[in-house]
């Protein structure tokens, strides 16, 4: 069964112990564990949530921009939300809007929830030969709970909210409680995810990052990898990217 994050108290703590540059806790340059991100990544569900942010916005009168969906994709609601507020001038709180969008996502993945070519092939390999494994969204805790159901908590040691943070990505903070919560060094962290704003948290933490773009494109860089799909990613594949600067 995966576990959350740590109580509010223990953070500072926990993030403390992760910082880049940390000795190791294994050997060599070991691959210690892999830290997913969820929207887009494992599921494919950021279509849902622009769907959802398009439709909540036209019941207030306002039609969005295709443009804006580049702009809210892969980072925290309080963020997209208030990007959206601002840009419509909707005359709804955050606090109500937060509410409105999580109700419609949850409505949606109750309903259907499909998996990222790869996805599930992925985590049962992962699984299968023990290698610890995060969850890592800026989604909220509801919602993951949510989804963990259809990809199965058994593949995952830890699951951490972007409510239970205080600075959700682009910073590094939720990447480097995961990689505490794990006793793994970021350095030897491979992190998965799909949008910059995520590719960012990762890369601030000192995690290899697997970029799999799914609205935007990423292009590659030091330390981060980008491929067309989860089919092209194996254990070999990511015990490999531990290799690459060393």
């Amino acid at each position: 069964m995966t576990s959350t994050v740590p109580a509010p108290g223990t953070l500072p703590q926990a993030l403390d112990s992760a910082r880049p540059g940390q000795t190791p806790t294994a050997e060599g340059s070991a691959l210690q564990a892999v830290l997913l991100d969820m929207d887009g990544t494992l599921v494919d569900t950021e279509g849902f949530w622009w769907d959802v942010e398009v439709e909540v916005f036209a019941a207030l009168g306002h039609t969005l921009d295709e443009s804006w969906r580049h702009v809210v994709v892969g980072g925290p609601m309080t963020r997209s939300a208030g990007f959206l507020i601002e840009a419509t001038g909707a005359a709804i709180t955050l606090a109500e809007l937060s509410v409105l969008l999580n109700d419609g996502f949850e409505a949606r993945i109750g309903s259907h929830l499909p998996l990222m070519p790869g996805a599930a092939r992925l985590l049962a390999e992962l699984h299968e030969h023990d290698v610890p494994t995060a969850l890592v969204s800026a989604s909220h805790r509801r919602i993951i709970d949510r989804v963990l159901t259809a990809l199965g908590p058994h593949h995952f040691s830890l699951s951490i909210g972007g409510d239970e943070v205080s600075r959700t990505k682009p910073h590094p903070d939720p990447y480097l409680l995961a990689a505490a919560g794990l006793g793994a060094d970021p350095a030897r962290c491979a992190v998965i995810e799909d949008t910059a704003t995520g590719v960012a948290a990762a890369e601030a933490a000192g995690c290899h990052v697997v970029a799999v773009p799914s609205i935007a494109p990423i292009v590659p860089a030091e330390r981060r990898t980008v491929v067309p799909s989860l089919e092209q990613v194996d254990l070999s594949f990511l015990r490999g990217l531990m290799t690459l600067t060393h």
